[in-house]
Protein backbone atom coordinates (compact mmCIF):
# COMPACT_ATOMS: atom_id res chain seq x y z
CA UNK A 1 0.00 0.00 0.00
CA UNK A 2 1.50 3.64 -0.78
CA UNK A 3 1.68 6.38 2.12
CA UNK A 4 -1.71 6.91 3.28
CA UNK A 5 -1.44 10.08 2.52
CA UNK A 6 -4.88 12.37 3.18
CA UNK A 7 -3.97 15.71 1.92
CA UNK A 8 -5.94 18.89 2.17
CA UNK A 9 -9.03 19.23 -0.79
CA UNK A 10 -7.82 22.68 -1.92
CA UNK A 11 -6.74 22.41 -5.64
CA UNK A 12 -8.68 18.94 -6.06
CA UNK A 13 -9.53 17.63 -9.25
CA UNK A 14 -13.10 18.85 -10.23
CA UNK A 15 -15.56 15.95 -10.56
CA UNK A 16 -18.82 18.07 -11.47
CA UNK A 17 -18.47 17.91 -15.43
CA UNK A 18 -19.01 13.88 -14.77
CA UNK A 19 -21.49 14.04 -11.97
CA UNK A 20 -23.54 16.12 -13.74
CA UNK A 21 -24.23 13.48 -15.88
CA UNK A 22 -26.51 10.97 -13.78
CA UNK A 23 -29.49 9.70 -12.07
CA UNK A 24 -30.12 8.16 -8.91
CA UNK A 25 -27.70 5.54 -7.31
CA UNK A 26 -28.02 1.89 -7.74
CA UNK A 27 -28.71 0.37 -4.63
CA UNK A 28 -26.55 -2.70 -3.76
CA UNK A 29 -28.50 -6.07 -3.06
CA UNK A 30 -30.69 -5.70 0.08
CA UNK A 31 -29.29 -7.68 2.72
CA UNK A 32 -31.09 -8.28 6.23
CA UNK A 33 -28.36 -5.53 8.39
CA UNK A 34 -28.46 -2.11 6.65
CA UNK A 35 -25.46 -1.68 4.66
CA UNK A 36 -23.53 1.87 3.17
CA UNK A 37 -22.37 0.30 0.13
CA UNK A 38 -23.74 0.77 -2.67
CA UNK A 39 -22.35 -0.29 -6.60
CA UNK A 40 -21.61 2.65 -8.65
CA UNK A 41 -22.14 3.32 -12.32
CA UNK A 42 -21.93 6.72 -14.56
CA UNK A 43 -25.65 7.40 -14.07
CA UNK A 44 -25.39 6.32 -10.21
CA UNK A 45 -22.18 9.32 -9.37
CA UNK A 46 -24.53 12.49 -8.96
CA UNK A 47 -25.80 11.21 -6.30
CA UNK A 48 -23.17 9.62 -4.84
CA UNK A 49 -21.09 12.76 -5.04
CA UNK A 50 -24.05 14.80 -3.78
CA UNK A 51 -24.15 12.70 -0.59
CA UNK A 52 -20.30 13.57 0.15
CA UNK A 53 -21.71 17.28 1.21
CA UNK A 54 -22.81 15.38 4.99
CA UNK A 55 -20.47 12.41 4.64
CA UNK A 56 -17.08 10.81 3.39
CA UNK A 57 -17.95 9.08 0.63
CA UNK A 58 -15.49 6.55 -0.58
CA UNK A 59 -14.60 5.21 -4.05
CA UNK A 60 -13.60 2.12 -4.85
CA UNK A 61 -12.28 1.67 -8.27
CA UNK A 62 -10.89 -2.13 -8.97
CA UNK A 63 -12.60 -4.73 -10.94
CA UNK A 64 -14.58 -7.87 -10.12
CA UNK A 65 -12.12 -10.11 -12.07
CA UNK A 66 -9.24 -9.29 -9.99
CA UNK A 67 -8.82 -10.81 -6.81
CA UNK A 68 -7.15 -8.45 -5.02
CA UNK A 69 -9.84 -5.90 -5.72
CA UNK A 70 -12.56 -8.37 -4.72
CA UNK A 71 -10.68 -8.64 -1.25
CA UNK A 72 -10.24 -4.71 -1.14
CA UNK A 73 -13.83 -4.50 -1.50
CA UNK A 74 -15.12 -6.67 0.72
CA UNK A 75 -12.32 -5.22 3.92
CA UNK A 76 -13.91 -1.71 2.87
CA UNK A 77 -17.42 -2.92 3.23
CA UNK A 78 -17.50 -4.44 6.73
CA UNK A 79 -15.29 -1.52 7.81
CA UNK A 80 -17.29 0.62 6.28
CA UNK A 81 -21.00 -0.58 7.30
CA UNK A 82 -19.43 -1.37 10.99
CA UNK A 83 -19.56 2.97 10.90
CA UNK A 84 -23.14 3.24 10.76
CA UNK A 85 -23.66 5.71 8.25
CA UNK A 86 -20.55 8.13 9.39
CA UNK A 87 -18.94 7.31 5.96
CA UNK A 88 -20.63 5.90 2.69
CA UNK A 89 -18.66 3.57 0.43
CA UNK A 90 -19.44 3.67 -3.72
CA UNK A 91 -17.61 0.52 -5.74
CA UNK A 92 -17.16 0.80 -9.24
CA UNK A 93 -16.18 -1.60 -11.81
CA UNK A 94 -13.43 0.71 -13.38
CA UNK A 95 -13.03 -1.36 -16.85
CA UNK A 96 -16.98 -1.19 -17.01
CA UNK A 97 -16.93 2.45 -16.53
CA UNK A 98 -13.73 3.89 -17.67
CA UNK A 99 -14.76 7.20 -17.06
CA UNK A 100 -15.50 7.25 -13.73
CA UNK A 101 -11.91 6.26 -13.11
CA UNK A 102 -10.53 8.56 -15.53
CA UNK A 103 -12.06 11.37 -13.79
CA UNK A 104 -9.97 10.15 -10.58
CA UNK A 105 -7.14 10.63 -13.13
CA UNK A 106 -6.61 6.95 -11.84
CA UNK A 107 -3.20 4.97 -12.73
CA UNK A 108 -4.09 1.20 -11.88
CA UNK A 109 -6.90 -0.31 -9.63
CA UNK A 110 -7.44 -1.07 -7.18
CA UNK A 111 -7.51 2.48 -5.89
CA UNK A 112 -9.50 3.90 -3.31
CA UNK A 113 -10.45 7.35 -2.86
CA UNK A 114 -12.62 9.59 -0.65
CA UNK A 115 -14.98 12.41 -1.55
CA UNK A 116 -15.46 15.62 0.86
CA UNK A 117 -17.79 17.73 -0.10
CA UNK A 118 -17.53 17.24 -3.95
CA UNK A 119 -13.60 16.92 -4.18
CA UNK A 120 -11.36 13.98 -4.32
CA UNK A 121 -8.95 12.64 -1.31
CA UNK A 122 -6.73 10.50 -2.51
CA UNK A 123 -6.09 7.05 0.31
CA UNK A 124 -4.50 4.53 -0.99
CA UNK A 125 -3.63 2.35 -4.35
CA UNK A 126 -3.05 -1.81 -4.45
CA UNK A 127 -3.95 -3.97 -1.21
CA UNK A 128 -4.37 -2.91 1.83
CA UNK A 129 -4.41 -4.88 5.42
CA UNK A 130 -7.58 -4.01 7.42
CA UNK A 131 -5.29 -2.77 10.37
CA UNK A 132 -4.25 0.09 7.73
CA UNK A 133 -7.29 0.74 6.28
CA UNK A 134 -8.59 1.08 10.06
CA UNK A 135 -5.89 3.96 10.48
CA UNK A 136 -6.70 5.70 6.99
CA UNK A 137 -10.33 6.08 7.87
CA UNK A 138 -9.02 7.30 11.32
CA UNK A 139 -7.70 10.04 9.47
CA UNK A 140 -10.37 10.45 7.61
CA UNK A 141 -12.44 11.12 10.35
CA UNK A 142 -10.57 13.36 11.86
CA UNK A 143 -10.50 15.21 8.50
CA UNK A 144 -14.32 15.15 8.30
CA UNK A 145 -14.69 16.59 11.20
CA UNK A 146 -12.34 19.27 11.20
CA UNK A 147 -14.48 20.11 7.29
CA UNK A 148 -17.30 20.23 9.60
CA UNK A 149 -19.11 16.58 8.41
CA UNK A 150 -20.38 15.17 11.74
CA UNK A 151 -23.44 13.61 10.53
CA UNK A 152 -24.57 10.18 9.48
CA UNK A 153 -25.85 9.27 6.13
CA UNK A 154 -28.91 6.17 5.89
CA UNK A 155 -28.17 3.01 4.91
CA UNK A 156 -28.40 2.08 1.08
CA UNK A 157 -29.98 -1.53 1.81
CA UNK A 158 -31.23 -3.82 4.74
CA UNK A 159 -32.41 -2.30 8.19
CA UNK A 160 -30.06 -0.25 10.58
CA UNK A 161 -29.00 -2.94 13.81
CA UNK A 162 -29.25 -1.88 17.07
CA UNK A 163 -26.56 1.14 17.60
CA UNK A 164 -23.25 0.77 18.82
CA UNK A 165 -22.97 0.25 23.06
CA UNK A 166 -23.93 3.55 24.38
CA UNK A 167 -20.54 5.56 25.35
CA UNK A 168 -19.45 6.52 29.28
CA UNK A 169 -21.77 9.68 29.74
CA UNK A 170 -18.51 11.81 29.83
CA UNK A 171 -17.20 10.52 26.43
CA UNK A 172 -20.32 10.91 24.97
CA UNK A 173 -20.17 14.89 26.47
CA UNK A 174 -16.48 15.19 24.88
CA UNK A 175 -18.05 13.68 21.28
CA UNK A 176 -20.82 15.56 21.18
CA UNK A 177 -18.28 18.58 21.83
CA UNK A 178 -16.12 17.66 18.82
CA UNK A 179 -19.29 17.76 17.42
CA UNK A 180 -20.39 20.92 17.88
CA UNK A 181 -16.55 22.28 17.06
CA UNK A 182 -16.31 23.07 20.73
CA UNK A 183 -12.72 21.39 21.63
CA UNK A 184 -12.42 22.75 25.39
CA UNK A 185 -15.35 21.26 26.06
CA UNK A 186 -14.36 18.15 25.15
CA UNK A 187 -10.97 18.04 26.73
CA UNK A 188 -12.49 19.13 29.87
CA UNK A 189 -14.81 15.87 29.48
CA UNK A 190 -12.10 13.84 28.67
CA UNK A 191 -9.75 14.84 31.39
CA UNK A 192 -12.59 14.94 33.81
CA UNK A 193 -12.91 11.14 32.86
CA UNK A 194 -9.08 10.66 33.26
CA UNK A 195 -9.50 11.70 37.09
CA UNK A 196 -12.48 9.61 37.78
CA UNK A 197 -10.56 6.65 35.81
CA UNK A 198 -6.68 7.37 35.60
CA UNK A 199 -6.51 4.31 33.71
CA UNK A 200 -8.72 5.36 30.79
CA UNK A 201 -6.83 4.60 27.61
CA UNK A 202 -9.99 5.49 25.79
CA UNK A 203 -10.42 8.98 27.28
CA UNK A 204 -6.01 9.97 27.10
CA UNK A 205 -6.24 9.18 23.58
CA UNK A 206 -9.10 11.28 22.77
CA UNK A 207 -7.51 13.78 24.96
CA UNK A 208 -4.54 13.56 22.37
CA UNK A 209 -6.97 13.47 19.20
CA UNK A 210 -8.70 16.69 20.44
CA UNK A 211 -5.73 18.58 21.18
CA UNK A 212 -4.52 17.49 17.80
CA UNK A 213 -7.65 19.17 16.08
CA UNK A 214 -7.46 22.21 18.27
CA UNK A 215 -4.21 22.93 17.34
CA UNK A 216 -4.55 22.10 13.62
CA UNK A 217 -8.20 23.79 13.02
CA UNK A 218 -7.16 27.32 12.26
CA UNK A 219 -3.77 26.47 10.41
CA UNK A 220 -3.10 27.22 7.23
CA UNK A 221 -1.17 24.66 5.60
CA UNK A 222 0.80 26.14 3.01
CA UNK A 223 1.90 28.99 4.93
CA UNK A 224 2.62 27.02 8.13
CA UNK A 225 5.21 24.80 5.68
CA UNK A 226 6.69 27.91 4.16
CA UNK A 227 7.48 29.72 7.80
CA UNK A 228 8.75 26.11 8.76
CA UNK A 229 10.97 25.79 6.02
CA UNK A 230 12.42 29.10 6.50
CA UNK A 231 13.06 28.87 10.29
CA UNK A 232 14.14 25.21 10.96
CA UNK A 233 15.10 25.54 14.24
CA UNK A 234 11.70 27.09 14.98
CA UNK A 235 10.41 24.85 17.06
CA UNK A 236 6.40 25.91 17.16
CA UNK A 237 6.62 26.07 13.25
CA UNK A 238 8.26 22.66 13.15
CA UNK A 239 5.34 20.89 15.49
CA UNK A 240 2.70 22.81 13.62
CA UNK A 241 3.81 21.19 10.24
CA UNK A 242 3.69 18.02 12.07
CA UNK A 243 0.52 18.27 13.39
CA UNK A 244 -0.76 19.14 9.89
CA UNK A 245 1.25 15.69 8.56
CA UNK A 246 -0.56 13.39 10.99
CA UNK A 247 -3.97 14.84 10.47
CA UNK A 248 -3.37 15.11 6.36
CA UNK A 249 -1.87 11.71 6.49
CA UNK A 250 2.03 12.37 6.34
CA UNK A 251 2.60 10.26 9.52
CA UNK A 252 6.00 9.25 8.68
CA UNK A 253 6.89 12.86 6.97
CA UNK A 254 5.36 14.49 10.63
CA UNK A 255 7.31 11.55 12.85
CA UNK A 256 10.73 12.18 10.75
CA UNK A 257 10.61 15.59 11.08
CA UNK A 258 10.28 15.85 14.61
CA UNK A 259 13.06 12.62 16.09
CA UNK A 260 15.25 15.04 13.35
CA UNK A 261 14.19 18.24 15.71
CA UNK A 262 14.79 16.07 18.91
CA UNK A 263 18.07 15.41 17.12
CA UNK A 264 19.30 18.90 17.58
CA UNK A 265 17.91 20.40 20.50
CA UNK A 266 18.20 19.38 24.02
CA UNK A 267 17.24 19.84 27.33
CA UNK A 268 13.71 21.29 27.77
CA UNK A 269 13.31 21.65 24.32
CA UNK A 270 13.85 18.24 23.96
CA UNK A 271 11.41 17.20 26.14
CA UNK A 272 9.39 19.33 24.49
CA UNK A 273 9.15 17.66 21.68
CA UNK A 274 9.65 14.21 22.58
CA UNK A 275 6.28 14.62 24.49
CA UNK A 276 4.68 15.92 21.53
CA UNK A 277 6.22 13.11 19.68
CA UNK A 278 4.40 10.59 22.04
CA UNK A 279 1.02 12.20 22.18
CA UNK A 280 1.08 11.89 18.21
CA UNK A 281 2.15 8.19 18.55
CA UNK A 282 -0.65 7.55 20.89
CA UNK A 283 -3.21 9.18 17.89
CA UNK A 284 -2.10 6.89 15.13
CA UNK A 285 -1.94 4.00 17.63
CA UNK A 286 1.13 2.25 19.38
CA UNK A 287 0.62 -0.97 17.58
CA UNK A 288 1.13 1.04 13.60
CA UNK A 289 4.11 -0.45 12.63
CA UNK A 290 5.37 3.22 11.59
CA UNK A 291 4.91 4.23 14.99
CA UNK A 292 7.62 1.42 15.86
CA UNK A 293 9.72 2.46 12.95
CA UNK A 294 10.18 5.78 14.50
CA UNK A 295 10.45 4.76 18.07
CA UNK A 296 13.39 2.77 16.98
CA UNK A 297 14.96 6.07 15.24
CA UNK A 298 13.78 8.55 18.53
CA UNK A 299 15.84 6.08 20.53
CA UNK A 300 18.60 5.92 18.65
CA UNK A 301 18.94 9.67 18.96
CA UNK A 302 18.12 10.37 22.65
CA UNK A 303 20.28 6.96 23.75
Amino acid sequence: MTDQNIPSTRGAVDLSALAHQGSEATQSAPAAAASWTTNLDQGAFEQFVGMSQQVPAIVSLGSPRVQVSVDLDATLRKLVDAKGGKFILGLVDAETYPQIAQAFQAQQIPMVVALIKGQPVPLFQGPAAEEQIVQVFAQLEQLAVQQGMSGTAPAFSGEAQQGEPELPPLHQKAVDAIDAGDYAAAEAAYLEALNEKPNDKDAQIGVYQVRLLSRTHNLDLAKSRDKAAQNPDDIAAQLDVADLDVVGGHVEDAFGRLVSLISRLADEDRERVRRRLIELYAVIGNNDPRVAASRQKLARVLF
